[in-house]
């Protein structure tokens, strides 16, 4: 499949499931956003891609699939640190200690809570 073809396919996909977010129908945008995110990274999209995952997560957030919701929120706050979308890495992470608190487990979230204040005060740090 060429370049082109897949930039055309993963715009289409990206419009298509934020469509579907904003009509309430999580499940079906879940699974359009994770598509997206794969082809995003593809051509090397890496923010798009990101961005993608942490839309999957807000769906499947949404769904109460709090374990689909933390994996969606980490692989966008891994590709978002690996890439030096710092911020946005560190919302994501919010959002999977979230998750952690949602499923009750509370070391995760403590971990992430850590985690979280380190990168926060690096960031500030970084002005």
């Amino acid at each position: 499949m060429s370049e082109e073809k897949i930039k055309e396919d993963h715009i289409k996909l990206h419009k298509q499931a934020n469509t579907l977010f904003e009509g309430g129908k999580y499940k079906e945008a879940m699974e359009i956003f994770q598509r997206a995110a794969e082809l995003y990274f593809k051509v090397q999209n890496f923010f798009d891609s990101a961005s993608m995952y942490y839309k999957a997560g807000e769906c499947a957030f949404a769904l109460k699939d709090y374990e689909k919701a933390a994996e969606s929120f980490n692989r966008s706050a891994d590709l978002s640190f690996q890439k030096g979308f710092d911020r946005f890495g560190v919302s994501a992470l919010e959002y999977a200690r979230d998750c952690y608190k949602a499923l009750k487990q509370e070391a995760k979230a403590k971990e992430l809570d850590k985690k979280i204040a380190e990168l926060k005060k690096k960031l500030e740090a970084s002005f």
